[in-house]
């Protein structure tokens, strides 16, 4: 469809028409002047020429490289081609154009090649790639003139809209990229763990709670146990010639502050000094040995339990003991059953009715050998690990303490090994030197004092010796837990305290990570079922438990363990 001629643009010239030629080529050379003067004034140069300048500010993109004057100047030129596709339409349409206008668009063309020319000879041809990118350079560059001219307003709320997009960029990333960001994984790995130990702490904390002695309980139990066991010394003085000299040592949970839930189970050792004995290993296993006298200037009261060899009969020791013991606290004002005796157990156990509220107690009177000599056995050489957690001094002070030895035998009594029944052995015990640890149990001397910083090593002894009650008690039909007990527990917290001296390793913060790391060693004593004791390493505490027993308790503190103590609730 032909567009509209615009009336005046073009005179109407006819060739049949000879008159007023010289006229009608003035008229014409002047329209064309006319014509090029306006096709001037629309190029893009003299459009951005007459753009009024916004005040004093300096636009972004005032200063352009010579590559983008080039990039103009193709802009130009395309511009001037399109004018001139719309002139060749006009003149195809039926309208007539003069000479001089053909003349001055030839005229135009060759101008624009020579300039096309010379750009091409002043810049080296871009690959595609690069042209494309410069492409797109062009149009930002113009999208961005654009956008700067215009007002103030407009570009402060665009700089604190920008600068708010980029605040959020840097802080969180897409989400696509976020879910898959090392970054962002390894902060979830660290927040997980530490959400989950804020749970297990709490329940751990509230479980410590639970397991505390009240006072008055502690205080009336304890006040019980001091009576009866003075009445028993001073008996047993009186009318026994070897216990003359006998001596009384509190040992156990309860005088080294780690008993739990109630004060019903006491230990009380009743000694008897010698001071030239023989140790002799009775089996391989390093933990139970024969005890001969060494020649005395004078006879000793124990010479009448002395086999010809000089060892000491502990069978015959125990039995009068025991006699002894239940003649003691006949006329006692308590309500006091002596429990029958278990085998290879070297106590002799009381059971006590409290009147106040109804509870018993347990009392163990255990007999032992107090060995006072310059040093100890060599067999404990290599264990005894204190250095890096309460130093050499403490340890040197320590092994001047002397050693115990308590009648106890496994396996079969009559068993004999060179000469020697198995129910005439003794184990050696360091009862005595567990409770100093106990107690001086930090690294710095302050250590859960007012002053110092408190730890959770205490904590973490009660926590293990819980669960082991309470497993127990779940499987009591069983009897697959009947091989453990509490001393198992309190040998995997010294090997964890000799191993990690410093008390921020311990820090009651961290008690939920320091239990499980306790839990995670005596696991792995169950699992190869070797649990060396503290003082003597040769001998193995686990060796009596079946690896199927090692392992069902393995397993069940593990699942305790990955379900933050169900069996605490």
């Amino acid at each position: 469809m032909n567009s509209p001629r615009k009336p005046g643009s073009f005179p109407a010239t006819n060739p049949d028409q000879p008159k007023a030629k010289t006229q009608t080529k003035a008229n014409a050379n002047e329209k064309s002047k006319q014509q090029k003067t306006d096709r001037e004034d629309k190029s893009p140069e003299r459009a951005e020429a007459k753009l009024p300048k916004l005040g004093s500010r300096k636009q972004p993109h005032d200063k352009s490289t010579p590559k983008q004057d080039n990039r103009q100047s193709k802009k130009q030129r395309d511009l001037r081609q399109s004018s001139e596709n719309s002139e060749s339409k006009h003149e195809e349409n039926g309208a007539s154009v003069p000479k001089n206008a053909n003349n001055v668009g030839k005229n135009e063309k060759q101008d624009s090649a020579q300039r096309k020319h010379q750009s091409k000879s002043d810049e080296k041809p871009a690959p595609k790639c690069q042209r494309k990118k410069e492409r797109d350079l062009s149009n930002n560059d113009k999208e961005e003139s654009l956008e700067s001219s215009k007002g103030k307003l407009d570009a402060k709320p665009r700089q604190r809209h920008e600068s708010a997009i980029k605040t959020d960029v840097s802080q969180d990333a897409s989400p696509a990229v976020s879910a898959h960001s090392p970054d962002r994984q390894e902060k979830s790995a660290e927040q997980t763990p530490k959400r989950v130990d804020d749970t297990l702490g709490k329940v751990l904390k509230a479980t410590i709670d639970k397991l505390k002695i009240k006072k008055n309980e502690r205080s009336n139990a304890s006040s019980c146990v001091n009576d009866i066991t003075d009445k028993v010394i001073a008996f047993l003085k009186r009318n026994t010639t070897w216990c003359e000299e006998i001596e009384r040592l509190r040992t156990g949970s309860y005088y080294e502050n780690v008993k739990i839930c109630e004060p019903d189970e006491f230990d009380v050792m009743l000694t008897i000094p010698v001071e030239r004995v023989d140790i002799r290993e009775f089996d391989e296993a390093g933990a139970f040995y024969s005890i001969a006298l060494k020649r005395h200037p004078t006879r000793h009261p124990l010479d009448r339990f002395l086999n010809e060899d000089k060892t000491i009969q502990a069978s015959e020791m125990m039995s009068e003991f025991r006699d002894a013991v239940k003649k003691a606290v006949e006329k006692l004002p308590y309500q006091i059953e002596i429990q029958r005796k278990k085998p290879k157990c070297p106590a002799v156990t009381l059971e006590i009715k409290m009147g106040e509220n109804g509870k018993t107690i347990s009392v163990d009177f255990v007999l032992g050998l107090k060995v006072h000599r310059a040093s100890w056995p060599d067999f404990t050489k290599d264990g005894f690990k204190i250095e890096n957690w309460l130093g050499k001094k403490e340890k040197a002070n320590m092994k001047h303490q002397p050693f115990y030895l308590v009648p106890k035998y496994e396996g079969k009594g009559n068993t004999e090994h060179d000469g020697v029944v198995a129910k005439d052995t003794w184990r050696i015990s360091f009862s005595h030197v567990e409770k100093l640890i106990l107690n001086k149990h930090g690294h710095s001397k302050t250590c859960c004092e007012e002053v110092g910083q408190k730890c959770c090593r205490k904590d973490c002894l009660k926590l293990l010796k819980y669960l082991l009650q309470q497993l127990k008690e779940v499987d009591s039909k069983s009897n697959k837990m009947s091989s453990f007990c509490s001393y198992h527990a309190k040998t995997t917290l010294l090997h964890a305290c000799a191993t990690r001296g410093t008390d921020n390793e311990w820090a009651y913060s961290q008690l939920a990570n320091c239990f499980k790391l306790l839990l995670e060693e005596f696991v792995k004593y169950l699992r190869i079922r070797h649990l060396p004791n503290f003082f003597v390493p040769s001998h193995n505490l686990l060796h009596q438990a079946s690896q199927s027993s090692c392992d069902f308790l393995a397993n069940a503190v593990e699942f305790q363990c990955n379900n933050n103590f169900p069996i605490f609730s």
